[in-house]
């Protein structure tokens, strides 16, 4: 058969105003906040890439993802000391334009009384060597992996827009700030002209809706969009797991700190009922984890780990998931037991009017009466 030039490949998805977007699996794609960013619903995750997978794992990892139509890859500094930016930036050679890179800084990465936080000092350091390891000259999205609260937000955020307007940095965004913190860096950068946080990555799940107080509404005010971590609650929405039974050796739940913070009474009540409920509509517990996560009105993508490329397209099969509003109010239902963590228990029962996820449960109470 003969061979299609690149040429002949090209013309066949011009169109009259140029090329089409190319999607790959199905892929689905979503603006960041209000920034002109463009990412994959289904992110990766690369914390694993630094301590628990080698360079060739990684790679497998990162060329599924491609291959699949995922172009969003969150990593650290921190992760592994810089392991996981040299993985990830081994893996992205001669393919470093197809990907969405997002590194963090801000943790402490040697033993310097300068080596940590967020002054011009650390930065400035910190992102030229992310570029080293990354194998790269920009980094696409450059976040703020914790506050540092003794550095005053004018100087983080001068640094940040010198980076920016140097080339080096393409976006900027936090993780792990309140969302006043955030209000306040935006005022900042309005008052002195400077780049604006576009994204927030923070710890959000069907285990832990607290964010839904405060920081989602106030990612929905202001365009910001919102990047989670712990998709999966640290393992006990995988349905992997079992209840009071001990972690198979050599796996992340055995080995690292996150599984067992998880692992109580109510967590796991919370999740074998929203796995019943999930077989029930013929998903797996993890799909529809993630899948809910997307249905939140300011999610732009969810980072996911991913240790082998299996795991990715077990991943990308929440991309299938449609719920119905009755859906979202039966998990509402699951979720919030124990302690009403979404908002005080006086409003929920005397002005549900002032809810802000009220909506789909007015909507599916007037279909079952009319």
């Amino acid at each position: 058969m003969a061979e299609v030039s690149e040429t002949s490949r090209s013309a066949s998805q011009v169109t009259a105003i140029g090329l089409e977007v190319k999607k790959t699996g199905g892929m689905r794609y979503r603006r960041v906040g209000r920034s002109g960013l463009t990412v994959s619903e289904m992110g990766v995750g690369c914390f694993s890439f630094g301590e628990f997978i080698d360079t060739k794992a990684a790679a497998a990892v990162v060329h599924c993802a491609l291959g699949m139509g995922i172009n969003y890859f969150d990593t650290a500094d921190s992760y592994g000391i810089g392991v996981s930016e040299e993985k990830l930036g081994a893996a992205l050679v001669g393919r470093r334009d197809q990907a969405i890179v997002a590194t963090k800084f801000s943790n402490r990465m040697d033993h310097g009384a300068n080596d940590i936080g967020t002054s011009r000092w650390h930065i400035v350091r910190a992102c030229e060597a992310s570029l080293r390891r990354l194998k790269t000259d920009y980094i696409d999205l450059y976040q703020v992996h914790w506050p540092d609260r003794r550095t005053p937000m004018e100087e983080t955020l001068r640094a940040l827009d010198d980076l920016v307007r140097a080339g080096k940095v393409r976006y900027l965004g936090v993780a792990n700030h309140f969302e006043w913190e955030i209000c306040e860096a935006i005022w900042i950068a309005e008052k002195f002209s400077l780049n604006k946080f576009i994204s927030s990555q923070d710890h959000y799940s069907l285990l832990y809706r607290d964010i839904e107080k405060r920081m989602e509404p106030f990612c929905v005010k202001y365009g910001i969009g919102m990047n989670s971590y712990f998709p999966l609650g640290g393992g006990l929405l995988t349905g992997v797991y079992q209840r009071d039974a001990p972690a198979t050796p050599g796996t992340r739940a055995a080995t690292g700190t996150s599984y067992p913070a998880w692992n109580s009474k109510r967590n796991w009540d919370v999740a074998e009922s929203l796995k019943a409920f999930a077989q029930e509509r013929g998903w797996t517990l993890p799909q529809m984890s993630l899948a809910w996560l997307l249905s939140r009105p300011a999610m732009s993508t969810i980072i996911a780990g991913a240790d082998k490329p299996e795991h990715l397209t077990q991943n990308v099969k929440a991309l299938d998931v449609r719920f119905s509003d009755e859906d979202l109010v039966e998990i509402d239902r699951l979720t919030l037991v124990d302690e009403d963590r979404t908002q005080a228990p006086v409003y929920r029962k005397l002005r549900p009017e002032k809810m802000h996820e009220f909506g789909p449960m007015q909507d599916a109470k007037a279909r079952a009466q009319s």
